[in-house]
């Protein structure tokens, strides 16, 4: 079965259109509330997060009259970052936990995620599970067995310190002077804090939600702004995250900004240099870069390639028992501490290899030469699948053929927006962009 409602990362979409309504919200929290309210006479409790969005409020109260319908108990954590809701599933011995967030996405958006009782994301067979329930509708608990809500006032306190515990007790960052960019999301007040009680001297940006203003010029889609800012103050390093703080990207002194890519090259180069790197692998997906893996295989180190989202690569690292994964967008899961991708925990790791090897950013940020990578995406409307197309399909065959030997291509429906995105790697400029554009110009046709 194809799942209809769930994506790459759990529910998502623009607010108060369908699938993103109040209404399904609601439907939503009743039936996951009844999923894993596996036992009628047991308390259990569910604990749900979000990130600064204006809908936010209302799908945080959606949520919470469908769950407490079914007779869970909701301890309300407002604006965390989405590991935290990994981190306080577990150490709150929640059956569930929900962070309302649509990620990197702009602030008209929103989504909804799940992690069972052991913190991790849901598998697509329990979502499977969920959508059938999500359409039949559920029986809703008895009056004296509905649910109570409590808000939770030290969330972010328990994220700090579960944070600064992946770091040496004696790892401080005196002397550094730190730009963060918290996209104006979940973490913007958590990071600049967990930066200061570390010694750092930071510079915020993005610190200032309204609403209206997530992830707007600035965070780690839009770094513009830090890399300015790390330029015009003198810092040493800049570390942007996105909307729920799950991705980073690190701007080092110069300016340059280094990808998920280039992060995972140094963490796992140094883990295994340290015998630290579990499985004597990396976990990433295919649209990391070709370079990354010529850098592993130099130095002993596997590449474990897997589907796009992060819930995929923390699956292969499960199955493997490896330790590091991530995408190249710069979701980085260190499975020692995090049950997901961490974008302040990788960024504070950063740093502290910049401490431990006494280098600047600029000699640490860019471990190796990228192939040259283009990825053009194509806006499809709801109802269209343009990729079943016999003309598309035909561009794809013919640019698979010039790039073979030469590069890869990679074409995929993303799981996020209604996109197409169409990534092309070749050390030959010319053939890179024909490949894409050709493939491009046949999936916009197709969309006409």
């Amino acid at each position: 079965m194809v799942r209809k409602l769930f994506g790459t990362d759990g529910v998502r979409g623009k607010a108060n259109l369908h699938p993103m309504t109040a209404e399904m919200a609601l439907r939503i929290g009743a039936a996951v509330g009844r999923y894993f309210r596996r036992e009628k006479d047991t308390v259990h409790r569910v604990v749900i997060g979000k990130d600064t969005r204006l809908s936010g409020y209302m799908f945080e109260n959606a949520l919470t009259a469908g769950l407490t319908s079914t007779g869970m108990n909701v301890l309300l954590l407002g604006p965390v970052p989405t590991p935290a809701v990994g981190l306080m599933t577990r150490s709150m011995r929640a059956d569930l936990g929900v962070m309302i967030s649509a990620s990197h996405n702009p602030a008209e958006d929103n989504g909804i995620k799940f992690f069972g009782p052991d913190g991790y994301k849901l598998s697509d067979e329990v979502e499977l599970e969920l959508e059938a329930l999500i359409e039949a509708g559920v029986e809703p608990a008895q009056a004296d067995h509905i649910g109570r809500a409590k808000r939770v006032d030290e969330a972010r306190y328990r994220y700090g310190e579960r944070v600064k515990s992946s770091l040496p007790r004696d790892m401080r960052f005196d002397g550094l002077k730190v730009v963060i960019d918290c996209a104006n999301g979940a973490a913007h007040r958590a990071a600049p804090e967990i930066l200061w009680e570390l010694g750092a001297d930071v510079i915020p940006v993005g610190v200032s939600p309204d609403g209206k203003n997530i992830n707007r010029g600035c965070g780690s889609t839009k770094p513009a702004v830090a890399a300015e800012t790390v330029v015009a103050h003198g810092a040493h390093v800049g570390i942007c995250l996105d909307g729920d703080a799950d991705r980073v990207v690190v701007i080092d002194e110069t300016g340059t900004v280094a990808d998920g890519d280039q992060l995972m090259a140094l963490l796992a180069s140094a883990w295994a240099a340290d015998g630290r790197l579990s499985g004597g692998a990396l976990v990433a997906t295919v649209m990391s870069n070709l370079g990354l893996e010529r850098f592993l295989n130099d130095r002993g180190i596997g590449l474990e390639r897997t589907g796009v989202g992060d819930r995929y690569v923390v699956e292969r690292m499960r199955q493997g028992g490896f330790n590091l994964g991530g995408e190249q967008s710069g979701h980085i899961v260190m499975s020692d501490y995090a049950t997901t991708g961490d974008g302040l925990m990788a960024g504070l790791h950063f740093l502290a290899e910049m401490v431990r090897r006494e280098q600047k950013a600029s000699e640490l940020a860019q471990q190796f030469e990228p192939v040259p990578q283009l990825l053009k995406n194509v806006r499809f409307e709801a109802g269209q699948v343009p990729l079943e197309a016999d003309a598309v399909q035909d561009a794809i065959a013919h640019a698979e053929g010039q790039l073979n030997g030469h590069g890869r291509l990679l074409i995929r429906k993303s799981g996020t927006e209604p996109l197409i995105r169409v990534m092309a790697e070749s050390e030959d400029p010319d053939l890179l962009n024909r490949a894409v554009d050709d493939v491009v110009a046949a999936v916009e046709a197709a969309t006409r």
